[in-house]
């Protein structure tokens, strides 16, 4: 997959985030793509209309997709999101065996948005460093510069 590739599927979770924000949950959106680059699974946040804490679209997609797919497939997928992966969707995408993550925006400029919002008490731990500390080597790529904007276009109002 090259770096077009990357930013068709990163554009599709914001799509995914969209939907989410107007569904009254938080704008975050993910998706599973195969090693081709065909998605196999959406998701966008879930947590306020489901009253689930743990409802963010990275851990709710590993959920689904760990019931749907062998760990040996998950390691050759890629999770691609809107925003990097929290400690929470860190973990569940390293339990989850999926080998490859791609991320649109940085959790420090999510922070710098959303502040201390009750709804998002960001952790402030790349997803680098909890893969690194890892017994795995999962690869990640982001943040990709050129679609800060357009991310960042889906918070605003949002975090207010």
């Amino acid at each position: 997959m090259n770096r077009d590739d990357h930013l068709l599927l990163l554009r599709r979770c914001i799509e995914i985030s969209e939907s989410s924000k107007r569904n009254g949950n938080t704008p975050f959106g993910a998706l599973l793509a195969d090693d081709q680059g065909r998605i196999l699974l959406e998701q966008e946040n879930i947590e306020i209309t489901e009253s689930n804490c743990t409802g963010h679209a990275e851990t709710t997609l590993m959920e689904a997709a760990s019931k749907k797919y062998s760990r040996d497939f998950l390691w050759n997928c890629t999770l691609y999101t809107s925003v990097e992966p929290c400690a929470m969707c860190s973990g569940s995408i390293y339990w989850g065996n999926v080998g490859k993550v791609v991320y649109g925006l940085p959790e420090k400029r999510l922070l710098e948005l959303t502040g201390n919002h009750e709804q998002n008490p960001t952790l402030d731990i790349p997803c680098r460093e909890i893969f690194s500390r890892s017994q795995k080597n999962i690869e990640v790529i982001g943040p990709f510069e050129e679609l800060e904007q357009e991310i960042i276009a889906v918070h605003e109002g949002y975090w207010n």
